[in-house]
C-alpha cells in the first residue's frame, strides 16, 4: 500500500464509565456528527500535546460535565477498525470514580446499560462497528 491510497489512522480515546451496579454509560451521537444517532462510549480525539488520559479528562468534562482524576482511568483494551476512508484506533479505559453527575452536554442522550443487554439486543442501542468487539470483554468483566 502506498501513502497515496493508504487510509489515514485516526486515534480517539474512549472510556467505559462503570456505576456501582455494573452498568456502563453510553452516549447517543448528535445529529450533526458522522454516525448520528448511534450510541458510543464517551471520549474523543486526542489533541496535539495531550496524553490519552488528559484527552479523556478534557472530553468527559466537555461532554458530560464530570471531573475525573488520572489515577481513576485504567487502560483496558483497544479497538482497531477500518471505516471507508480512515482507520480508527481507539484505546478504551475503565473508570469507576468521578465527581459530578453525568449529563448529556454534547450528545442527544446518555444511558446506563449492562453490557450483556447491549449484546442481547443490538437494535435497542445501535453502536458504531468499532465499539462492538468491546462489548463481550466488558460483559465478561462485569
Amino acid at each position: 500500500m502506498t501513502p497515496d491510497n493508504a487510509n489515514s489512522v485516526i486515534v480517539v480515546v474512549a472510556v467505559a464509565l462503570i456505576d456501582p451496579d455494573g452498568r456502563v454509560l453510553i452516549a447517543q451521537r448528535p445529529s450533526e456528527k458522522v454516525m448520528a444517532g448511534l450510541w458510543e462510549f464517551p471520549g474523543g480525539k486526542i489533541e496535539v500535546g495531550e496524553t490519552p488520559e488528559q484527552a479523556l479528562i478534557r472530553e468527559l468534562d466537555e461532554e458530560l460535565g464530570i471531573s475525573v482524576q488520572e489515577p481513576c482511568l485504567a487502560p483496558y483494551t483497544f479497538a482497531s477498525h477500518s471505516y471507508d476512508g480512515f482507520h480508527l484506533l481507539m484505546p478504551l479505559y475503565l473508570c469507576r470514580r468521578w465527581d459530578g453527575e453525568p449529563i448529556a452536554r454534547e450528545h442527544r442522550a446518555i444511558k446506563w446499560v449492562r453490557p450483556r443487554d447491549l449484546i442481547a439486543d443490538p437494535l435497542a442501542y445501535p453502536m458504531p462497528a468499532a465499539d462492538l468487539p468491546l462489548l463481550p470483554m466488558l460483559r465478561d468483566l462485569l
